[in-house]
């Protein structure tokens, strides 16, 4: 079966676990917290590429503070299922990070190697101040030491999950709502 095949098959026989309703609920309680946050300061949103695009969007449109955007590219799955290495793609520059309020956005909160790494690599750039915004965090017992986001979206069980950002084989980003590979279909 080739890749889209596949991909086809996987979102036909897919569990809904957030319809799009409550993903955009989701959304706005972010927003509404990260405003409250942010409201008297000058913050830098980091896009985490790929999958921070989506929840990025989202939560910026209800944004209504003034604040800069990047983005960072750092992957672990590469198109995989399975988590490898950490490549770094790219990087914001140093001077756009040094003593500013970085608010880092992505899609998910699962082990969490790519955000530990990701935190550590801006750290080194003394920021003012580092939060991370998710949409979604899997909930198992298996997070990476030291790897937290302190806004958080909604839980989501521990399956293969996309949608939202997340994807399935590079497929179903932009879909609405968030989805889970039925077990027999991975």
């Amino acid at each position: 079966m080739n890749r889209l095949d596949d991909a086809l098959k996987v979102r036909a026989q897919a569990d809904c676990l957030h319809d799009a309703a409550a993903v955009q609920r989701a959304f706005d309680v972010l927003a509404a917290r990260i405003e409250t946050d942010y409201a008297q300061k000058n913050p830098l949103v980091l896009c985490v590429m790929n999958g921070g695009l989506y929840p990025t969007s989202e939560i910026t449109r209800r944004l209504e503070l003034p604040f800069e955007q990047d983005y960072l590219h750092a992957t672990r799955y590469r198109g995989a299922t399975a988590g490898g290495g950490l490549v770094w793609k790219r990087q914001p520059e140093a001077q756009s990070i040094t003593g500013r309020d970085l608010l880092v956005i992505d899609d998910i909160l699962d082990e969490g190697h790519t955000l530990v790494a990701i935190r550590r690599a801006l750290t080194e750039f003394r920021p003012a101040s580092l939060r991370v915004a998710v949409l979604a965090e899997k909930l198992h017992d298996r997070r990476a030491p030291d790897a937290h986001a302190e806004y958080i979206g909604l839980a989501v069980e521990d399956r293969y999950v996309f949608g939202c950002g997340m994807d399935y084989k590079e497929y179903w980003r932009q879909l609405p709502a968030i989805y889970a590979v039925k077990e027999s279909s991975s």
